[in-house]
């Protein structure tokens, strides 16, 4: 089997699974470590198409979000197979999981790690849930909003999104943030790289902190650990 993946947590994943398949990432996969022994076929936005057809991947795994659709159709076009995942909720994530480790041979690994995220889920979450706005970039303001996975990561863990019910990223002044009246700002330092700088302007609004990105977006081997982290901060928060 060989395995190109355009999709940095994809990549950590399939690397869980069998890294022994992994015969190109692009430019932007770098966890764990070791992968970045593999070489590199462009990047997410940009993958270097005629570099992977002569890999001869039996498949290449891509994203909705993360990917082009030319790429995907001219990867195709190639004679390629390309799986294109694109979970909206951390169940359909999980299945994504089985699914890769299915085509991999490694189905028992899938399980497992689905397993180890259905046990973090059952558990009780505290009946106080605080109301959390996650920024997803900074000028313009956008925020988390539903039909993500990261909308429903953070309902699962304990929170109440103040941007339920909008589209996927919606577009807000600080004006209307201070009216949503969220207890707490999450600053992922992904896809926009929110730095320590940035809180004195969420500050006026409410409590914020700059977070690791890949405990909202990243599905894979990490989302037991990142629920777990996840529900502690929302637990604090809502004391």
């Amino acid at each position: 089997m060989r395995v190109v993946s355009l999709v940095p947590s994809l990549t950590e994943l399939v690397w869980a699974l069998a890294p022994h398949v992994l015969v190109g990432r692009t430019r932007f996969c770098l966890e764990p470590e070791a992968v970045r022994l593999t070489p590199a076929v462009g990047g997410t936005k940009n993958p270097d198409v005629s570099g992977i057809a002569a890999m001869l991947p039996d498949l290449v795994i891509a994203n909705r979000e993360e990917n082009r659709r030319e790429d995907v159709e001219a990867l195709r076009m190639a004679g390629l197979e390309v799986l294109v995942t694109d979970p909206n909720t951390v169940e359909q994530a999980m299945g994504v999981v089985v699914e890769i480790a299915t085509r991999l041979g490694v189905a028992e690994r899938g399980w497992e790690i689905a397993n180890q995220t259905a046990a973090t889920l059952g558990a009780p979450l505290p009946e106080s849930k605080p109301r959390v706005f996650v920024a997803v970039w900074h000028e313009p303001l956008m925020g988390l909003g539903s039909q993500s996975y990261g909308h429903d990561l953070i309902e699962r863990c304990g929170a109440l999104n103040v941007l339920a019910g909008r589209p996927r990223y919606p577009e807000v002044t600080l004006q209307e943030l201070a009216d949503l009246a969220p207890e707490l700002i999450l600053l992922p330092d992904e896809p926009y790289p929110f730095k320590e700088r940035h809180l004195d302007v969420y500050r006026t609004v409410a409590s914020a902190r700059v977070i690791d990105g890949k405990l909202l977006w990243w599905y894979g081997p990490r989302m037991a650990e990142s629920m777990h982290i996840l529900r502690r901060m929302f637990s604090e928060a809502g004391r």
